[in-house]
């Protein structure tokens, strides 16, 4: 399991790792990072490396405390939201400044997070939120539950951020193959959505 301790270590460490879903589904690699290291220029990276929407993944623990539902079943697309301190709230400072303080509520979920929720934060806002299936990926192998469970694995807050890489060529999601040379040259972990389900397998 040399592969996914990789992608555990580096995204204990602050670090980007990307996901590949599955040919048969989407077919599509994520930029994934945990939601409580990213900084302004962790969002810029994402940008510009990825290009896709950048959305925050939380637990469906969290997204009940909080009151939060989604809008559509698959994928669990719910509301927008911005911080209080943001001012625009599209700048990479204003979303790093969403996402860090979103992690931070997801730490500790009690009674209070959603009055915590309710005062901090505003909504329609610039990061969307993706609510996981409550079984994770036992339930569905979407990037939102690969992310969330890899947060849970990692023993870091069960919040995620979560990009699309798209391909500035074809106009499409960037094919694996093009995925794999940017992991070797950036130095970024890449795993395949079969890896993390053959994990789970084993441990149950």
């Amino acid at each position: 399991m040399s592969r996914l301790d990789d992608a555990v270590y580096a995204l204990r460490s602050g670090r980007f790792i990307m996901i590949h879903d599955d040919e048969s589904r989407e077919d599509e690699v994520d930029l994934v990072m945990a939601a409580q290291f990213v900084r302004p220029r962790s969002v810029a990276e994402m940008r510009n490396m990825a290009g896709g929407m950048i959305c925050l993944a939380i637990s469906n623990e969290a997204a009940k405390i909080f009151g939060i539902t989604p809008y559509g079943d698959k994928p669990s697309f719910s509301i927008s939201i911005n911080h209080i301190d943001t001012y625009t709230g599209i700048t990479d400072a204003d979303r790093a400044l969403t996402i860090n303080e979103m992690a931070k509520i997801c730490t500790e979920m009690n009674n209070d997070g959603r009055d915590q929720f309710v005062r901090y934060f505003r909504t329609p806002g610039h990061v969307p939120l993706l609510i996981a299936a409550k079984g994770l990926i036992q339930e569905r192998m979407g990037h939102t539950e690969l992310g969330v469970y890899l947060m849970k694995l990692a023993n870091l807050v069960p919040s995620v951020v979560i990009c699309e890489m798209l391909d500035s060529e074809t106009y499409k999601a960037l094919n694996i193959r093009k995925a794999k040379e940017i992991s070797i040259k950036r130095d970024i972990p890449i795993l395949q959505a079969n890896e993390i389900k053959q994990y789970n397998g084993l441990k149950r």
